[in-house]
């Protein structure tokens, strides 16, 4: 099948095309104005490949739940123009194919849970620390939507008895996001992460925050593996640290064969920065075998999917 790809960030839209094996034969990026800018764009590139399915993980917060009023809807965004607006609906009128749709994080999760570091695991918890912080959610073999989405990048932590940095985030000072995001090393210590990368003591803090947040994923989710990526975790000196901090924090409070081997606990993602796309390559996929069960159940029959 020809299958379009939509990772929709806050800056760039990425809009790529590829097929049920995850394979990603062609991509390009645009840059995220306005649906009246950007939209025609995105619609024009996907119909000149005649795609058979879409899938878009999105930027948010959005309404991911089916069977809701706002379904589909890019809602109390930041980003002003794209408030309250319906993304799933537009494309589906301009494509006439299936649209399946979940945030960006959620399809990166989907992403290494179909393809990548956390196939054949029924639970597993996918953490973007970039510009903001990102949760993913995949629990009992899917991903995890209630009244809307996990929110947990704003998960709220103990603050570092050493840290007086009053948090970037303007809703909640003490929040992972708040406390650990790439905006946030960069107003604390006045220089971004790129050029901190030889202090120690920068990512020793950073390293209790994100380790502290994992704990309480682990306490709360019960996941078989916690990914961490984005551009953050391209500090590859923070893992180790992540890790040790983990351990004395969890205080072997939970003690499984998961946690014997921290190494294969706390992993960096494991798709090269494809994982977004390719989880929504997934989601057009899934958005594909629900509408055939839907016809199926429509026509008294099931098709063998």
């Amino acid at each position: 099948m020809i299958l379009g790809a939509l990772e929709a960030g806050g800056t760039k839209m990425v809009c790529a095309i590829g097929n049920e094996q995850g394979e990603i034969l062609e991509r390009i990026s645009i840059p995220t104005v306005s649906p009246e800018e950007t939209m025609p764009q995105m619609i024009a590139f996907f119909r000149e490949h005649h795609i058979e399915a879409l899938g878009v993980g999105c930027f948010g917060p959005i309404n991911p739940v089916k069977g809701t009023a706002t379904y589909g809807y890019i809602t109390s965004t930041p980003k002003l123009a794209w408030q309250q607006y319906n993304i799933v609906g537009a494309f589906e009128e301009a494509l006439g194919c299936p649209v399946g749709f979940d945030t960006d994080v959620n399809a990166a999760m989907l992403g290494e849970a179909t393809f990548g570091i956390a196939k054949g695991l029924d639970n597993c918890i996918y953490v973007t620390i970039g510009t903001g912080v990102g949760v993913g959610v995949y629990i009992n073999g899917g991903l995890l939507h209630g009244m809307m989405h996990p929110e947990a990048g704003h998960l709220l932590l103990q603050r570092h008895p050493s840290d007086s940095y009053p948090g970037k985030c303007p809703f909640h000072g003490n929040c992972l996001e708040g406390l650990a995001a790439g905006p946030a090393i960069e107003a604390r210590w006045g220089a971004r992460g790129i050029d901190l990368k030889d202090r120690r003591e920068v990512w020793e803090l950073e390293a209790y925050y994100i380790a502290q947040a994992c704990v309480n994923f682990t306490l709360v989710y019960s996941p078989r593996r916690i990914i961490l990526g984005g551009g953050v975790m391209h500090q590859e000196q923070l893992f180790p640290m992540v890790r040790q901090q983990y351990q004395e924090l969890m205080a072997d409070y939970v003690v499984t064969p998961e946690l014997e081997n921290l190494n294969r606990y706390i992993v960096p993602c494991s798709l090269g920065d494809n994982q977004g796309v390719m989880g929504c390559l997934e989601l057009a996929l899934e958005a594909v075998g629900e509408q055939l069960l839907a016809k199926g159940l429509q026509n008294g029959k099931l098709f063998d999917l």
